[in-house]
């Protein structure tokens, strides 16, 4: 592989980010299709038959496992992209075998999940390494945005000393972090709604139903629900806290975006318990759940760090807060 550029490392981790989410929808479509053990063998679809029937159930799980093809070749060409890099940049390395290591653990775990008929508890942990996972390509691609010169002295082309510059962004990390938490409560708890709720997955060839949580669904609900509210008081707070400060300018963008994902979102999920949990609404509110979670890194990160090199925000602006 020839040496790279920043901006094209840069494209390489935005498409691994982006396959990570996509596997995340095709798992969501596999249950909420009912087609969890439409291929009921692993790493084959069935007993010595590698592809699946051209049926709708085996296809859709098949389909999924396709991409998982495609994701474990996004993290390769990550790590890879990360080595032929120049200048080299080890942060980057290091978060790029991250994706390597968790596409690994999310093999394993659906080799179980498969194995032990969709047992939900490894539905859940399933897809929460799916957000861990998306953590980790947030961070990645914004990290391969940020200026070399960030990361210490470009002369000899090999960059390993972080430094990041103090300025007026950071005095807000403390509210940033309180939101990355929240956020996290609110998937968890949504992962037990979900595995409380009528979508299984699939039934077992005995036609027994597929075992599922033992929380009250009411009740998971509600837990969900508060932390949806407190998340958006949360939003509310840190805008009033960013115009405080002048701030806005610099954070318009990523406020905007994170406060209109909770919106729909909280609008779906209402939607949704009202109107009997429909599957197509709770896909939504799976892919709701993505976006609301990158929104939150996104902000949290560019609180941190600072914006990306290829930001629009003008660089004068981001002196300015410096200073």
């Amino acid at each position: 592989m020839a040496l790279i550029t920043p901006t094209t490392y840069r494209k390489l981790t935005g498409f691994a980010l982006g396959s990570l989410a996509l596997i995340i929808v095709t798992g969501a479509t596999v249950r909420l299709t009912g087609s969890g053990l439409g291929c009921s063998d692993w790493p084959t679809c069935e007993q010595n038959q590698l592809v699946a029937d051209l049926e709708f159930h085996p296809m859709v799980e098949f389909i999924n496992r396709l991409v998982t093809g495609l994701v474990s070749i996004a993290a390769i060409f990550a790590v890879l992209g990360s080595l032929r890099r120049t200048p080299k940049r080890p942060d980057l390395t290091r978060w790029s075998w991250g994706l390597v290591l968790g596409v690994i653990a999310q093999i394993i775990i659906g080799m179980f999940v498969v194995t032990l008929e969709l047992d939900p508890r490894l539905v859940l942990l399933h897809f929460l390494v799916s957000m861990v996972l998306i953590w980790n390509a947030v961070v990645l691609h914004h990290r391969a945005g940020l200026p070399d010169s960030l990361f210490g002295d470009e002369s000899t082309g090999v960059i390993s000393r972080p430094e990041r510059s103090n300025n007026a962004l950071r005095a807000l990390l403390w509210p940033a972090r309180v939101l990355t938490v929240v956020t996290m409560y609110v998937i968890v708890v949504g992962t037990l709604v979900t595995g409380s709720g009528p979508h299984t997955g699939n039934q077992r060839d005995s036609g027994e139903p597929i075992d599922r949580l033992p929380f009250a669904i009411r009740e998971v609900t509600m837990a969900h629900s508060v932390g949806v509210i407190i998340l958006l008081c949360l939003v509310l707070f840190t805008v009033w806290l960013v115009r405080k400060q002048r701030l806005m300018a610099l954070l318009q963008k990523e406020l905007g975006e994170l406060l209109a994902a909770i919106l729909v979102q909280g609008a779906i999920g209402y939607t949704q318990y009202f109107t009997g949990v429909p599957a197509f609404l709770v896909g939504l509110h799976i892919i709701g759940a993505i976006v609301v979670w990158v929104a939150v890194l996104r902000l949290h990160l560019r609180i941190g760090w600072g914006a990306p090199a290829n930001t629009s925000v003008p660089r004068r602006r981001v002196v300015a807060a410096a200073t």
